[in-house]
């Protein structure tokens, strides 16, 4: 009877084990389950990035795509300087060679009246028709001097106290030899002298006016005091880069003959000059001056520098 008693209860225990590890299958594969489910997750969103990644990759390979993908901000700033400084590096180029210019350039002070100081790039100094303009203006050491005519307005070179040793100074009685109009030929200049006159005030075989060529290869032309002259259309050969042309209208050619001239003569440069016949105050009128009516017309102010280049 014990025995069987044993033998009943080691079933009855068997079953409950067997119970019990029926119960707990359903936690397991709960858990397995649940553990499925991220794992697959995670394949899903690897297979999304990738897709994701070929989609970018393919956007990049893409023509149409370039404006859309754009650099970080900071990138792109930087970009963007470097082509403001490449633009900024390349346009300094002009300044130097346009100071190169510069340098090689005469400089031109226009005084009033006829007076002009012009300096070389050689630094020798060149006065023409001294009278007007104060004595600062005088004040560069003289190299030549260049008088039209006799006239008082144009022929005050004691005003040049300043010189050089070897300064020389070239008059319309020099210029002007047995009716021949005289050249002279300087290391930094030439000076060729030209007819001027033509009027009842102004003899043309004691009147000249002057072209100047410089190293640079550029040229001025001053009339003096004068009217159209004969040798005018010959002038025009000379392709002269800034002609300066009398215009006072009583004691020379007016506004209208001036204008003629600058037709002959053709300079890239039309400059009024000697526009007033006033002896006191300012030897010079903006004024008149727009009365000038040339082509490639220029209005140089008394006391204004130009660069003949």
């Amino acid at each position: 009877m014990k025995k069987s008693m044993k033998i009943i209860a080691a079933l009855l225990l068997g079953a409950v084990v067997l119970s019990g590890c029926s119960r707990n299958e359903p936690s397991q594969e709960i858990i397995s389950s649940d553990h499925s489910r991220p794992i697959q997750s995670e394949t899903n969103s690897e297979e999304s990035n990738s897709l994701k990644n070929n989609s970018l990759e393919s956007s990049f390979s893409s023509e149409n795509s370039v404006p859309v993908v754009s650099l970080p901000s900071s990138e792109a700033s930087d970009s963007s300087s470097e082509n403001v400084s490449s633009s900024t590096t390349s346009s300094e180029v002009n300044p130097i060679e346009t100071s190169s210019s510069e340098k090689d350039a005469p400089v031109l002070l226009y005084m009033g009246q006829a007076s002009i100081r012009v300096v070389t790039p050689e630094n020798k100094v060149i006065y023409i028709d001294p009278y007007a303009g104060d004595d600062g203006q005088y004040s560069l050491p003289a190299d030549l001097v260049l008088v039209t005519h006799a006239h008082f307005d144009h022929s005050m070179v004691d005003k040049v106290m300043n010189r050089a040793e070897d300064c020389q100074i070239i008059t319309h009685n020099e210029a002007v030899q047995n009716g021949e109009h005289k050249i002279f030929e300087f290391d930094y200049v030439t000076v060729e002298a030209v007819e001027a006159g033509y009027n009842s005030l102004h003899d043309v075989r004691k009147c000249v006016g002057y072209v100047l060529t410089f190293t640079n290869r550029k040229s001025i032309y001053v009339t003096g005091d004068t009217s159209k002259t004969e040798q005018m259309p010959l002038l025009a050969e000379k392709h002269i880069d800034y002609a300066f042309f009398c215009c006072d209208g009583v004691y020379n050619m007016g506004f209208e003959e001036a204008a003629e001239c600058v037709e002959l003569v053709k300079a890239a440069h039309n400059i009024p000059y000697h526009n007033t016949t006033t002896t006191t105050g300012r030897q010079f009128s903006r004024e008149l001056a727009e009365q000038f009516n040339a082509p490639n017309r220029l209005i140089v102010e008394d006391g204004e520098e130009i660069l003949i280049n």
